[in-house]
């Protein structure tokens, strides 16, 4: 196997594990989709706000790259 596919494994594992919590808890649909987009809006905004703060002190460099 080469890496990508360890990695392609390695993510699906990981992916994985919250599917299977959430599954056991048996939450309505509805519901569910509400968390996972309260959750992708939580770290969306943490990552902004983190690249804004490397910006504002110049250790960013590597992240400017994503955003022009």
């Amino acid at each position: 196997m080469t890496d990508n596919s360890m990695d392609v494994i390695y993510y699906a594992l990981m992916l994985i594990l919250p599917v299977s919590a959430l599954a056991a808890r048996r939450l309505p649909l509805g519901e569910t989709i509400k968390m996972a987009l309260a959750w992708v809006a939580i770290f969306g905004i943490l990552f902004v706000l983190v690249v804004l703060w490397q910006g504002a002190f110049g250790t960013g460099s590597a992240l400017g790259g994503l955003f022009g």
